[in-house]
């Protein structure tokens, strides 16, 4: 006897896991130092242990598409027309690959731009504070 095929079936992903996928393939781009969060986020970052890899970085999904609005920390003297074409082509595949789902629109803002010594200087000891994309991560 041959089983009848699903006839109906969807498939949903939370606003998390995109802004997650987002936040950890764009914090492989060299030259993004950070991604920065508004005042809430920045509270909570000081009561958090570990990384938070979907800080500064938000997404509406819909059934066969996506949009990402992230807020970014540069480091200085990387061309920043040229950070972000990587974070689009990076952010875009993995959310093809990783989902289905298109990237329509990708909002880009940079909140500041930093010598990595004052990053550093600036973020010692906060969850977000490594380098290391893979670090510390939730």
């Amino acid at each position: 006897m041959q089983t009848k095929p699903v006839e109906q079936a969807h498939l949903t992903f939370e606003t998390n896991v995109i802004e997650k996928i987002v936040g950890v393939t764009a914090r492989k781009i060299n030259g993004i130092l950070s991604f920065e969060g508004g005042m809430l986020s920045n509270i909570t970052d000081r009561l958090r242990t570990k990384s938070d890899p979907t800080q500064g970085i938000t997404a509406e999904v819909g059934e066969h598409q996506t949009r990402i609005e992230m807020n970014v920390v540069i480091e200085y003297g990387y061309e920043m027309q040229s950070v972000f074409e990587q974070v689009c082509k990076d952010t875009a595949d993995a959310i093809k690959q990783l989902t289905g789902l298109t990237v329509i629109e990708l909002d880009f803002n940079v909140v500041d731009v930093m010598t990595q010594s004052e990053w550093k200087n600036a973020n010692t000891g906060k969850p977000n504070s490594t380098l290391d994309p893979n670090k510390n991560l939730k």
